[in-house]
């Protein structure tokens, strides 16, 4: 049965199941599974950032726009909209396979956009460098 979104418990759950299916991704997994060192301290980290983001808390500290900008810097700027989109839709199953209501729209068009800004802070980025 699903549940709506109501506290940091159920954003910890999502993030844990949505970032354990990225893991296993053949597409994708190996950007994480490289970079990500301490997989707990990074869920964490990524559970402040949905709480902060969802339920308006200060809990999340740090730059996204620098890590994936360095991220794809380490891959020699390979990343496209192409591992976005697959990123996006394990994000959107997810929410759908667990949870219910508004709080998983918002957080549906929350990702839709940071996953923009971030796909276009990393293309000026490679810019910058030509």
């Amino acid at each position: 049965m699903r549940k709506q979104i109501e506290n940091r418990a159920d954003v910890n759950f999502l993030v844990h199941q949505f970032y354990a299916k990225i893991r296993a991704d053949e597409e994708i997994g190996f950007y994480f599974n490289t970079m990500i060192k301490d997989w707990d301290a990074h869920l964490e980290k990524l559970t402040d950032f949905w709480e902060t983001n969802l339920f308006a808390v200060k809990k999340y500290k740090g730059n996204p726009h620098a890590v994936h900008n360095e991220v794809d810097s380490h891959f020699e700027g390979k990343i496209t909209s192409n591992e976005f989109g697959i990123w996006l839709n394990y994000w959107f199953q997810t929410l759908e396979e667990y949870f219910e209501g508004e709080n998983v729209e918002i957080l549906k068009r929350r990702a839709r956009k940071m996953g923009t800004f971030l796909m276009v802070s990393m293309y000026e980025n490679r810019a910058k460098k030509v």
